[in-house]
């Protein structure tokens, strides 16, 4: 079974928001400069969110790893 194209950008979305406030975080401890800590965190997801969608939706035609389907079925 595959995910849907709408629950792996939901799955990207919603990772991605932690990954990017967390990056946004580490960079204020470093600059103490808010604006900059936002917009690398803003582009962090952005960027990340595409290529976490375009990760998910190869590993979906990758078969490493999943049950084989029995070939033939009563």
């Amino acid at each position: 079974m595959t995910d849907s194209h709408f629950r792996s950008l939901a799955k990207a979305v919603s990772y991605r928001v932690l990954g990017s406030a967390a990056t946004a975080v580490v960079v204020y401890l470093f600059s103490g400069n808010v604006p900059l800590s936002a917009s690398v965190g803003g582009l962090d997801m952005v960027i990340k969110i595409v290529l976490y969608f375009l990760h998910e939706r190869i590993w979906n035609h990758i078969p490493f790893g999943r049950p084989k389907r029995p070939e033939y079925e009563i």
